[in-house]
Order: structure tokens, then C-alpha cells, then sequence
């Protein structure tokens, strides 16, 4: 199941988007216009969560396509690498050439990628994950059925990583109902999204060749329900794969790389969802509606523009989400930024789910072979939260989805920023200043007056309640206008 299948849907119970009671005088910037995407995956469940949820989760960024050439035929373009040399060469110009399409208008020189754990021999490479065939498999046969109709019995598939890390283990299963998680679509978008970002330019065009390449005969075996075939071409590929780790070009390619792409940032939280989430979905569904305790997700191509985009988060920052949900974007955070990311959340059972997460994708980072920020979630009212208090002190972004609060909390909010280092940036959906607010000597001790804000859009695919454009407000601590009141006021 895709990362966001259910909210996604029509006829969810996500929450109807509020008007924001805002009037008008923000200073306003021009609009980012996101660029098209194209994306085969879905999005995972419409979560209803607690007062909490500043959180959620991505669209899809794929990797754009030069138009179509004449490529050389895979037997041209061999696997193993004639030099060392060579490979280095080729892994660079495939990062410059992707840093060049890169959406991002800055790198962070001191953000490291690869995780030295997911390299190194000292385990063997096995730890505690939980497998594809631990949520789908022919031991449910009420949701799921052989993928392959003349191999009716249990089919096993190893699948190899971009790591010296064991190989996931799956059933060559199909899901009875549709939105239910689909074993051969997540090896595909693994083998695609590894060829895309971690493999040299020359193998890329091998693997992707029209005709003869890897995932053009996976799809023919699939298409033709050829399951021999289709393990054969698997163990084709995890042999390809481990050439590739250990002849270190994987490794090189990793210390080279500058940012992550948004659909490798993607697939790993997918899989972390549909591991953990997506089997016990159903508790997110408890909520009391007309409280602080309802409301949707923001997805994650939303979430990616707002950390590289419009706050321009580092991974030597800190990040706090207050309604972190089931944790979704506290994790995008720590991933995509490499930063210190923190959560706090007040629903108990998104609490548990979001602590699933957590572990799982400690896991899947260590699959992938890359490095992620150190995680912190935290239970509780985030008014009430020593250790939230404490880390607000030094916070570079606070993300707060505060489309369904109450006044009542809205206010707490603005009297907690007071603690915000000067500079601390502040991500909300509904505005802590009044439109055409200003300061006077009868409302100079309000916190709202050290906040100077901006007004921006967001278009479709942003939001999980609709598809509609809306507003959101990026904010910053900024004492001066006070300041400067209070001295020409004496």
C-alpha cells in the first residue's frame, strides 16, 4: 500500500478544511509553482490525529528523463567496472548531472549520507526489520493470493539493498483488495528508485534499456505471470547490486551525494508506514470530533518544500513538529535534512504507532545504507512537556498543523514561542498574527508582536482534506519592531 491510499480517498473522515479567520494585511511573497510531478504511488491513510499532527507526508518527485536516444545494448556496457577510476568518474558525473536537475537552491556541505553501520561486517548485516512477507502472505488468504497463477504454492524473494545489510524477504504475493500492500510494486519502486540514485551513469542505461534491460524483462515476466523467470531476474539483480558494494562504487556514490532525491525519501517512509501504520490503521480512527484532537495530514512534497524551500533547514539545526501524529514528518525530517527531529503528540494510540515507526525506520535506513538525525517523540500536551520546553529553547523550525485548534490553544502557542531563540522559524496553517495587526502601547505586551510573518500558498496534493490551493504562514522570531516601539515610546 502506497504511502497515503487513504487519505487520498474520497469520502474519508478527514476533516473538512476550515476558513481561516484571518484578515488581510500579511506581507506576502510570490508563490512557489511546484514543479509537475509524475508519481505512480499512492499516498498512505487519511489519518485522523491527535491535536497534534503538524505531520504528514509526500508526493512523489521522479527523476526527470532526457528525451529518448539511442542507447548502447547491455552487452556493450558491462557490469564490472574496468578501474577504479572509471567508477569514480562515473558516480560524479551522475551526481553533477542530478545535482543540476536538484530542486533544492542549496546543498548542506556538512550533511553526511552514508551510514558507516550499513557498510561495516560486524553483525553480518542482520538486524531486526520486519520483512514484506511478515505483512503479506499466503498464510492470510483472505487478503492476499499467489502473484503468479501456475505457482500456486509459496514463492520466496530475496531482494538485495544498496548495503552490505541482509536481503528483504517477500512472498510473491497479490492483494485480494486493491489498496492493500503490494509486494511485486514495492520490489519494482526499490529496483527503480536504487537504479535512479545510487548507481553509476553507465549501469543505469543498461538496467534501463527499452528492449533488453532489466526492469523491461521484469515487467515481461510479470505481464506473463512467468514466476521462474521473474526469481531468476531477481537473483540477476542482487548479483549486479553486490559487484556494485563491494567493488565500494555504492559507497562512493553515497559520500558524493549532496541531497536526497524526493522519491528515494519517499519510498523509505512508504515502507516504514506500510510496515508498522498501514496493519493497524484502524486505531487512528478513534478521535472526538469538534476538539483539538481532529484533523488531517500535510503530505510530503508539501513537507520537502517547506524544509528546503521555505525554512532552508541543515542538518546541524533542530526540528520540532508539535502534533507529530504517528510521527510521519518528524521522520521525512531526520531523513531528508539529516537534522535533529522532535515530535510531540497527544493521542495515545498514535503515540504507539509512532514509536513502531521510529524503530522500523531506524531499520530501513540502515537498508538503504544512508544516515539519518537522531529522532526524538515524546508523549504528551506539548504545552505541558518539560522535555519539549527545554528543546524549543534552541529550535531552528517549529512545524505546528494547526488547521483545527481552538482559539484557546492557538493562544498557549503564541505565549510557548516566547521562549523561541531569536531566528526560529515557525510553520503553521493558520496565521499567530492578526492581518493588519500593530503594535500599540495597549497590547505591546502580546506575544503575537515579536513574530513577523509571511503569507504563502500551497496548491494540490499538499493536504489530505482537499485537493483545493490554501494558505499557510511562515513566521519568525523577530524582537526588533518591539524593540523599536518600546524606545520611541520612552
Amino acid at each position: 500500500m502506497g504511502f497515503f491510499d487513504h487519505i487520498q480517498k474520497k469520502g474519508s473522515t478527514a476533516i473538512k478544511p476550515q476558513p481561516a479567520h484571518i484578515r488581510k494585511e500579511v506581507v506576502t511573497r510570490k508563490a512557489l509553482i511546484p514543479t509537475p510531478q509524475r508519481s505512480n504511488t499512492r499516498h498512505p491513510p487519511g489519518i485522523l490525529q491527535a491535536r497534534s499532527n503538524g505531520s504528514a507526508n509526500v508526493d512523489i518527485l521522479k527523476p526527470h528523463r532526457q528525451n529518448p536516444r539511442k542507447r548502447p545494448s547491455p552487452a556493450q556496457l558491462p557490469f564490472e567496472s574496468n578501474s577504479e577510476d572509471s567508477d569514480i568518474d562515473e558516480a560524479l558525473h551522475m551526481l553533477r548531472k542530478k545535482s543540476r536537475l536538484a530542486i533544492h537552491p542549496e546543498h548542506d556541505l556538512k550533511r553526511r549520507m552514508r551510514c558507516t553501520e550499513a557498510f561495516s561486517n560486524d553483525d553480518d548485516g542482520i538486524f531486526q526489520m520486519i520483512h514484506a512477507r511478515e505483512i503479506a502472505s499466503l498464510s492470510k488468504p483472505l487478503k492476499y493470493k499467489a502473484a503468479f497463477s501456475k505457482y500456486p504454492n509459496v514463492m520466496e524473494i530475496e531482494l538485495q539493498y544498496p548495503s552490505n545489510s541482509q536481503k528483504e524477504k517477500y512472498q510473491a504475493v497479490a492483494p485480494i483488495q486493491s489498496d492493500d500492500f503490494t509486494a511485486l510494486e514495492d520490489i519494482r519502486e526499490v529496483i527503480e528508485v536504487i537504479i535512479d540514485n545510487y548507481l553509476p551513469t553507465s549501469k543505469v542505461e543498461a538496467l534501463k534499456d527499452d528492449s533488453s534491460g532489466l526492469l523491461r524483462r521484469l515487467k515481461r515476466a510479470t505481464d506473463r505471470c512467468a514466476g521462474s523467470d521473474y526469481i531468476v531476474l531477481i537473483q540477476e539483480w542482487n548479483g549486479i547490486l553486490a559487484r556494485l558494494i563491494k567493488d565500494r562504487t555504492i559507497g562512493r556514490v553515497l559520500d558524493n551525494m549532496k541531497c536526497l532525491d524526493l522519491r528515494l525519501i519517499e519510498r523509505i517512509l512508504t515502507q516504514t508506514y506500510s510496515r508498522t501504520v498501514s496493519p493497524r490503521v484502524g486505531l487512528l480512527r478513534q478521535y472526538e470530533n469538534g476538539t483539538d484532537n481532529v484533523y488531517g495530514e500535510l503530505l510530503p512534497k508539501f513537507i520537502s518544500d517547506i524544509l528546503k524551500k521555505d525554512t532552508r533547514l541543515k542538518s546541524d539545526q533542530v526540528f520540532v513538529d508539535l502534533g507529530s501524529g504517528v510521527g510521519n514528518v518528524v521522520l521525512q525530517a531526520a531523513l531528508e535534512v539529516g537534522c535533529e527531529s522532535w515530535g510531540c503528540e497527544v493521542m495515545e494510540n498514535a503515540c504507539d504507532l509512532a514509536e513502531l515507526q521510529e524503530k522500523e525506520f531506524r531499520a530501513r535506513c540502515r537498508l538503504w545504507g544512508l544516515a539519518a538525525g537522531d529522532v526524538h517523540l515524546e508523549r504528551g500536551d506539548f504545552l505541558e512537556n518539560a522535555a519539549i520546553a527545554q528543546v524549543l529553547q534552541r529550535a531552528d523550525l517549529v512545524l505546528v498543523n494547526n488547521q483545527a485548534f481552538t482559539p484557546e490553544l492557538n493562544e498557549g502557542l503564541i505565549s510557548l514561542f516566547l521562549d523561541l531563540k531569536e531566528g526560529c522559524q515557525i510553520v503553521s496553517l493558520k496565521s499567530f498574527v492578526p492581518n493588519g495587526h500593530k503594535i500599540t502601547s495597549r497590547n505591546q505586551d502580546r506575544a503575537s508582536n515579536v513574530l513577523d510573518v509571511v503569507e504563502k500558498r500551497y496548491y494540490s496534493a499538499c493536504v489530505s482534506w482537499t485537493d483545493a490551493p490554501g494558505t499557510y504562514y511562515v513566521s519568525m522570531k523577530d524582537s526588533t519592531k518591539l524593540r523599536s516601539f518600546i524606545n520611541e515610546s520612552t
